[in-house]
């Protein structure tokens, strides 16, 4: 299991639409994503809960969810700022990371309504 800073125990959790960051058992921040019909997974809000900042969650669960999206045969679509500086210091993300374009923004605009 992971640990945090503090030596508190991580889990990150997949769902349909969003991976989520536990500490103890209590869940304290996501990102969400929506997957396109191109193989693009693209993640457009991450939030961690401001008493849990500092201890390094939001690291954990962007990496966590990249590695899985990665696992999962997809391409990354960093819309979200906090993904976006993520993938921009971990290069190792480069050979599945796609620019934000004016036409995915539309899509996901679109079916957020």
């Amino acid at each position: 299991m992971t640990v945090d800073k503090t030596g508190a125990q991580v889990e990150i959790t997949q769902q349909a639409d969003r991976f989520t960051v536990s500490v103890e058992g209590s869940q304290v921040g996501f990102t969400e994503f929506a997957d396109d019909e191109q193989g693009r997974r693209i993640f457009f809000h991450t939030e961690v809960d401001a008493a849990y900042g500092g201890r390094g969650l939001a690291t954990i669960l962007v990496q966590q969810a990249l590695d899985a999206t990665r696992s999962d045969a997809r391409r990354i679509v960093p819309i979200c700022e906090l993904v976006a500086a993520f993938v921009g210091k971990h290069r190792e993300y480069d050979d599945i990371v796609e620019p934000v374009t004016d036409e995915i923004r539309q899509w996901l605009a679109d079916r957020q309504g």
